[in-house]
C-alpha cells in the first residue's frame, strides 16, 4: 500500500458498518465507471463476510470528461442521501449503471429515485439547482489529494491499496490491515 488518505474518513462520509471496525475499506468511485460496476458487487460479497469487522467508506470520483453521466448520477445519490437513502440508491444506480446507453440520464435517476423510495422532485430540483454539486467536488478534490487518478481506488485503514480487488486478494488486503492496525494500537 502506498500513498495516504487526505482527509481522514469522518462523520461527513457515507459509511456502511461501525466505526469502530478494526478496518476501514474506502472506495472512491465513478457510477458511470465500467470497474466500478464490475467492484460493486465485489465489495457487497466482501461486506457480507466480514460483517461488523468492516466499515465501508463511498466517495465520489466522477470522471466527468469520459463519463458524462457519471457528475449528475453522484448528485442523485447526494441528494437521495440528504433524504436517508444514500445507500439504496447507490445500489440501485450501480445495479442500473450499465444496462444501456439511458442507464444514467435525468429520467433514469428520478426513476431510481422512485424505486428506493425517495421523492424523485426533490432529486429534480436539487440537480436542476446543483444543490449538490460542491458535495461531489470536495469528494473528488479529496481523492486527488490522495492521489487517486482513476477508478475505482480503494484505501484500507488511510493506505492506498494499488493490488488487485477481485474478492479473494481484497480480503487478503482487508485481513493484512486489521492485522496492521491492531499492532499500531498496541
Amino acid at each position: 500500500m502506498s500513498g495516504d488518505l487526505k482527509p481522514p474518513v469522518s462523520e461527513r462520509d457515507h459509511a456502511r458498518g461501525p466505526a469502530t471496525a478494526p478496518v476501514t475499506l474506502v472506495e472512491y468511485g465513478d457510477y458511470e465507471c465500467p470497474h466500478c460496476a464490475r467492484a460493486h458487487p465485489i465489495v457487497e460479497r466482501v461486506r457480507a463476510r466480514l460483517g461488523d469487522g468492516l466499515r465501508f467508506v463511498f466517495r465520489n470520483f466522477p470522471l466527468g470528461e469520459i463519463h458524462p453521466h457519471a457528475v449528475r448520477a453522484a448528485e442523485a445519490a447526494e441528494a437521495a442521501g440528504a433524504l436517508g437513502k444514500f445507500w439504496p440508491m447507490h445500489d440501485t444506480i450501480y445495479e442500473h449503471a450499465q444496462s444501456g446507453p439511458h442507464a444514467l440520464d435525468d429520467a433514469a435517476l428520478l426513476r431510481y429515485a422512485g424505486v428506493v423510495g425517495v421523492d424523485a422532485e426533490s432529486v429534480r430540483e436539487a440537480l436542476e439547482s446543483a444543490t449538490y454539486e460542491e458535495r461531489v467536488r470536495a469528494d473528488f478534490m479529496s481523492g486527488v489529494r490522495s492521489g487517486v487518478n482513476g477508478t475505482p481506488t480503494f484505501f484500507i485503514n488511510g493506505g492506498r491499496h494499488d493490488g488487485p480487488w477481485d474478492e479473494e486478494s481484497l480480503l487478503s488486503a482487508l485481513s493484512a490491515g486489521r492485522r496492521a492496525g491492531m499492532r499500531n494500537e498496541e
